[in-house]
């Protein structure tokens, strides 16, 4: 059995970038969860014990957005990725989902964003 807990839209102000001005300017960075695990005890429980704090989750998101920079959105997430299930060895899966959505790139696109699958 596989259940999901999802978290979408974590928003964090960080200075990641290949470019000089991303790390001297910040930028908004938004990130989206996607966690396997099962969930049968606490469906049927209702203890916080039985499951993963979602507000822990969306704490370590934004501590890694907004915490030491990288050059690469790719390694963002799978920092957050790797954080997480570390963590957290009851998920069977975790999908990270770093969205940049004012990446410098000469075409107009609405977002960019990588996912990571650990």
């Amino acid at each position: 059995m596989s259940d999901v807990i999802s978290l979408t839209g974590i928003w964090g102000f960080g200075y990641h970038g290949v470019f000089d001005h991303e790390a001297k300017n910040g930028q908004d960075f938004f990130v989206d969860l996607e966690i396997h695990l099962d969930l049968s005890r606490a469906s049927v429980g209702d203890d916080l014990a039985d499951t993963i704090d979602y507000g822990a989750l969306a704490d370590i998101v934004v501590e890694e957005i907004t915490g030491e920079r990288v050059q690469l959105i790719e390694r963002l997430a799978g920092r957050i990725a790797d954080r997480i299930k570390s963590g957290h060895p009851e998920i069977s899966n975790i999908a990270v989902t770093v969205h940049k959505p004012k990446a410098p790139i000469s075409a107009q696109a609405s977002d960019i964003s990588v996912t990571i699958t650990r």
